[in-house]
């Protein structure tokens, strides 16, 4: 599932919130997009997702125009893990997770076994299975959110959009997500919080001010100098042969 996003502008009234963006992304590839709060990652995300327009330019999904998708025929294709999706209380974690299967249920058509078992596999992959009967109102923060990546991995797309997924968590229940994060075998592009965890990715962009100021292999792009200039903080890269690179901020 390739993406191409060529020369977007976005504007809110007479503010512009983003300016000539263009990005690339091949199939398989799973990259961290990084910057200040209010650069405009999650306006570029509901852009790709085809929840907002672009003011000009244009966004290619495999070749076709984001616009020229169906609803139904886009959400079989991409799926996006919002930092906080709105859930009924009531509806149980399982159910949930089943609304996934929506863009794959035809007009008329039963529940059927094919529909659970995707829901099925997504719960066993976020670890949730013993809990698919409880109440969304009665589990964690960080069980939450596996449940909505259980939903995007059950709605079965091969492009996953996610925005600052550990966002709101305790570290304990953002390692638990990150992990997961990168067991999951699709193309992905994920807004992160935090650069130690977007080491984690094969390439990092980052934007500032509503624009794309560099990309890269974190390894290549991550130094004290780089974050500086996104962040306009001083930090320490420390590296070491046993364990992967960590990003000590110092002010």
């Amino acid at each position: 599932m390739n993406l191409d996003v060529s020369n977007i502008q976005y504007q809110l009234g007479k503010k512009t919130l983003l300016n000539d963006i263009s990005l690339s992304m091949n199939k398989g590839e799973r990259v961290a997009l990084i910057g200040p709060n209010g650069c405009g990652k999650s306006t570029l995300l509901r852009l790709i997702c085809g929840l907002n327009k672009p003011s000009t330019g244009q966004i290619r999904l495999n070749g076709k125009a984001i616009d020229r998708y169906p609803r139904r025929a886009l959400a079989q294709h991409l799926s996006f893990v919002q930092q906080k999706a709105t859930t009924e209380e009531l509806v149980k974690a399982e159910d949930a997770v089943a609304l996934g299967r929506t863009p794959w249920i035809k007009a008329f058509e039963r529940w059927s076994e094919t529909h659970q078992t995707y829901v099925d596999q997504a719960l066993e992959k976020v670890s949730m299975l013993h809990k698919r009967q409880q109440h969304w109102h009665t589990l964690s923060g960080g069980e939450q959110q596996r449940l909505h990546i259980a939903r995007a991995l059950a709605q079965n797309t091969p492009f996953i959009v996610m925005d600052e997924p550990t966002n709101h968590l305790d570290i304990k229940q953002q390692m638990v997500v990150l992990s997961l994060i990168e067991t999951i075998q699709r193309t992905m592009l994920v807004a992160v919080h935090d650069l130690n965890h977007a080491l984690r990715f094969d390439r990092i962009i980052a934007m500032k001010d509503g624009q794309i100021i560099a990309q890269g292999r974190p390894e290549v792009l991550i130094n004290e100098a780089f974050i500086a200039d996104v962040f306009e903080v001083q930090s320490r890269v420390i590296h070491s042969s046993d364990h992967p690179p960590h990003i000590q901020l110092l002010n």
